[in-house]
């Protein structure tokens, strides 16, 4: 019989988005040393702890004894090093989320020992413009980039665009809204498929914002390697259509030892 892991991190705060997003604060026992803005820590619970009320049956039962880990990317500012913030969306028929969404203050989990990741904002030239897409909880390496760089970086126009289906999807949208309101040469585009009532921004998928020209019509950025940098996280989908429409236009995938133009998170 395996030797059971224990757990090493308490639970600090959970602010529930909606139903099934949530803003997941965690205090580790030990602090973890090296955290770079944009990457991501696992995080794990044994099979035996219980589902959210709002999950459904899992569709691949695991054992008691098993312990379930993912890496899940930390939207904390890249200074700390025990308090860390996760968003997370749950999958009610998964095994680790519905665990993790059934999560009080105070309770206990697995926290790895390692951050790891090559999502960095860091590794881009000086000067560059940023341009960072994402849906769903794909923005919360984003969060992680602004609260982490963006006063250092005043000559780069960094802009978040953001998609998702209704306005309560858009996890972080106060501080966004905030930041661009603090910094100048910070612009946040909001954009949803299935506008709600009242909603006055875009309604359109970022991938059709982007292949009509709107980072030319809107903040006269042409695609150009040479100058501005991509960063994509979300659905499959949207990643394969945006990565695609870059491509032309130049741009190579970045690898550690092949580095290029546009990111992926991919862990």
């Amino acid at each position: 019989m395996m030797e059971r892991i224990p757990y090493n991190a308490t639970v600090r705060a959970v602010t529930v988005v909606t139903p099934d997003l949530m803003i997941l604060q965690i205090a580790t026992d030990e602090p973890r040393q090296g955290f770079l803005a944009g990457q991501n820590m696992l995080l794990g619970l044994y099979g035996n702890e219980g589902r959210s009320l709002n999950s459904e049956p899992e569709a691949n039962p695991v054992p008691h004894e098993q312990l379930l880990r993912r890496p899940y990317a930390i939207a904390s500012h890249s200074t700390e090093t025990s308090l860390f913030e996760f968003y997370i969306s749950q999958v009610k028929s998964g095994q680790l989320s519905p665990r993790l969404f059934n999560l009080k203050v105070a309770d206990r989990l697995h926290a790895g020992e390692t951050i790891r990741g090559g999502f960095l904002l860091n590794e881009t030239p000086d000067g560059s413009d940023i341009i960072m897409v994402a849906t769903g909880t794909g923005i919360a390496p984003y969060i992680s980039f602004l609260r982490t760089h963006i006063a250092e970086r005043p000559e780069s126009k960094m802009i978040v665009i953001q998609g998702a289906a209704h306005r309560e999807d858009l996890g972080y949208f106060s501080e966004l809204v905030f930041l661009e309101k603090s910094y100048p040469n910070f612009f946040y585009v909001p954009t949803l498929t299935d506008a709600d009532d009242g909603w006055e921004g875009k309604c359109s998928r970022i991938e059709d914002l982007l292949e009509n020209d709107f980072l030319q019509n809107e903040f006269n950025i042409t695609p150009d390697p040479e100058w501005t940098h991509f960063f994509i996280s979300g659905k499959p989908d949207m990643v394969g259509r945006i990565s695609r429409w870059l491509e032309q236009f130049g741009y190579r995938r970045h690898h550690p030892d092949d580095p290029g133009e546009y990111y992926i998170e991919e862990y």
